[in-house]
């Protein structure tokens, strides 16, 4: 997908949050392994940073410049909601 060598154009940061056992999260963890490599592959100074922690909802956040913002915050409770 040519999107993914285009993301050091835009974005400063992307951060993962995920759980390492959990369901919930299991998607994100499916993500991260299947597609990190290439990733920083095509965008080798791009800080990609994975954080897991027990118990964490999956939460995806970018940097723009200086501000961080959430693209997936706690998307358990908007699925639950929606």
């Amino acid at each position: 997908m040519a999107w993914r060598g285009q993301l050091t154009n835009n974005l400063r940061e992307l951060r993962f949050l995920f759980c390492q056992s959990s369901p919930a999260s299991s998607s994100a963890r499916s993500f991260v392994e299947n597609n990190y490599k290439e990733l920083k592959t095509l965008n080798p100074k791009l800080p990609i940073l994975i954080r897991e922690c027990r118990g964490t909802e999956p939460q995806l956040w970018v940097r723009y410049g200086k501000a961080a913002w959430p693209v997936l915050p706690n998307s358990a409770k908007v699925a639950s909601q929606g």
